[in-house]
């Protein structure tokens, strides 16, 4: 409805401004095209012509928008073809705070601009700017009212596990039917990429963020910035997210941690990508003292570098190319000061040879599996019945902790002083996260995943040729065989070679067998009876049954 004591704009050139709050009404909508059909059709029916548009898609409560900016800076350019009549749809456009309302209308106008819009007339004297003022601050009270709405929504919504923000790297927005409003879900591959990185840093089998960013940035399909990297930054925030771990809370808004409703209820857990043990083990490392990043290319060329050390002073060997007449040599090499065999190398195929020998010792015959399945099969059904055993525990430890909380959330009614009520308030919250550990290690059945027998097939193929696995070449291969075969680093003197190896259990196990070094006891043996058969190893650092 066009007000019918508008002044005479007939002929004046004319310009419109459009805006919407975010980009995201750009695509969902038609704000900015109905906002110009409808400055147009006033420009119209003013008699104008309108020959620049300026548009914004920002919030309201803003005075400063690249929009706004261009605009002014066109009326000035041009103020001796002016004045120009500005048209807008409607005053929450020009601004939906009352100050920005004023500043810009002031800017408008020293710039040789005249505000009209289809809704009202802009004049100055009292009761026109009364009027505007009323409806600057019914503008800027619906932007506040409408914040404090979806504020509220959003804080019920997490309070009951969903997330309300943009999803996380990893994870996606989709509607499931049977729940009212959105759900994250795992995104892939990105999700399974990302899952391995978390798990990796976790676990120790990368050492820094920076090898974490390299893993990322070596998969195509993981997001990455203009410059095709992954920065650090980037990586320690998806590290301290608990939301990879199936829990959501928000500081700011003082909500603790919460179990996230991750999917549906079909889906439930399978949509976390790692466990909170697992997250707080990487707060842990996180918070230690750092490591030095790993050399880019060097772990390719030396897989051995940080597996072995100097059998004289005990310190890790270096490696390095040494630049010969027609060709560079790898080498390895001790920098420990003091050391006789300081800055002395030793050819790499030398040592690598010495290693993969050494791993065809420790390759068992295979009449040793008969014996080494009876052992393990011991071995897995103490697990189980030791995982029921801290199943109840964990929730006999997690009632405890209930009523720790209750007698604190007590003495917090009673205190007085504000630093006693935050300490209380510090030791809830650390109570609270124990709880949940306790309650995610009890929710975990103590059935395990695989069955006994496909269980012994993957460890047998493993035990069976490690040899095997490290003729691969993959880098990730070499260092999980190092993790899981030896407890300490190898031994290199040089002139004689690697020292006899400290392998863990199973190797140990194994090679004992090999060599004879073992002897059956009765089932009663020497310590509290046991089904079947026992296996007592010789070794010293083994000692009772296996």
């Amino acid at each position: 409805m066009y007000p019918f004591d508008a002044p005479d704009y007939s002929g004046m050139p004319a310009i419109n401004y459009l805006r919407v709050s975010d980009k995201s009404q750009k695509i969902r909508g038609d704000g900015l095209n109905s906002q110009d059909t409808k400055t147009r059709a006033h420009a119209a029916y003013l008699g104008c012509e309108i020959i620049r548009t300026f548009r914004d898609d920002i919030s309201g409560k803003y005075t400063s928008r690249s929009g706004v900016d261009d605009m002014l800076a066109f009326l000035k350019a041009n103020r001796k073809a002016g004045p120009y009549v500005v048209i807008v749809d409607d005053i929450s456009r020009i601004a939906r705070n009352i100050r920005a309302h004023w500043d810009l209308r002031d800017a408008v106008a020293a710039s040789g601009g005249i505000m009209v819009s289809p809704n009202m007339v802009f004049r100055d004297d009292a009761d026109s700017r009364h009027f505007e003022n009323m409806q600057a601050s019914s503008a800027e009270h619906f932007r506040l009212k409408n914040a404090e709405t979806t504020k509220s929504r959003m804080i019920g919504r997490l309070m009951n596990g969903y997330w309300p923000f943009t999803a996380p790297t990893g994870y996606k927005h989709v509607k499931i039917k049977g729940i009212g409003g959105k759900v994250i879900v795992r995104d892939e591959p990105i999700a399974s990429i990302l899952q391995e990185a978390l798990k990796g840093f976790a676990s120790g089998r990368f050492e820094t963020q920076m090898e974490v960013a390299r893993f990322l940035e070596s998969f195509p399909d993981y997001p990455k910035t203009g410059n095709n990297a992954v920065h650090v930054q980037r990586v320690k925030d998806i590290l301290t997210r608990p939301i990879y771990a199936g829990y959501v809370g928000y500081e700011p808004w003082a909500i603790s941690l919460i179990i996230g409703q991750h999917g549906d209820s079909e889906v439930g857990s399978k949509q976390n990508l790692i466990t909170l043990a697992e997250f707080e083990k990487i707060q842990e490392r996180l918070q230690g003292k750092a490591k030095a990043p790993a050399r880019k290319n060097m772990d390719q060329d030396f897989p051995l570098r940080g597996a072995v050390e100097c059998g004289d002073c005990g310190t890790p060997l270096t490696s390095c190319w040494t630049k010969g007449r027609s060709a560079h040599y790898p080498y390895y090499l001790c920098h420990g000061k003091g050391c006789a065999s300081y800055g002395k190398s030793i050819r790499r195929d030398e040592l690598e040879g010495e290693f993969e020998a050494l791993l065809g010792t420790l390759k068992p015959t295979p009449k040793l599996f008969e014996m080494a399945k009876a052992m393990l099969e011991q071995v897995w059904e103490y697990r189980l019945e030791t995982a029921k055993t801290a199943q109840s525990s964990a929730k006999q430890e997690r009632r405890k902790l209930e009523k720790q909380v209750e007698g604190l959330l007590d003495r917090i009614v009673e205190a007085s002083t504000p630093s006693v009520i935050t300490a209380y308030e510090k030791r809830i919250a650390k109570l609270e996260r124990e709880k949940l550990l306790l309650a995610e290690k009890a929710s975990k059945t103590h059935q395990p995943l695989q069955s006994f027998d496909d269980t012994l097939r993957t460890a047998m193929q493993f035990w069976s040729n490690p040899q095997k696995l490290w003729a691969s070449g993959k880098l990730e291969h070499r260092r999980t065989l190092l993790k899981l075969m030896f407890e300490h680093r190898l031994q290199y003197i040089r002139n004689q070679g690697l020292r006899t190896a400290k392998t863990t259990l199973p190797f140990k196990v194994l090679g004992d067998m090999q060599m004879g070094n073992f002897r059956m006891v009765p089932g009663g043996g020497f310590e509290p009876p046991t089904r079947g058969f026992s296996i007592r190893c010789s070794t010293p650092e083994l000692p009772g049954h296996i």
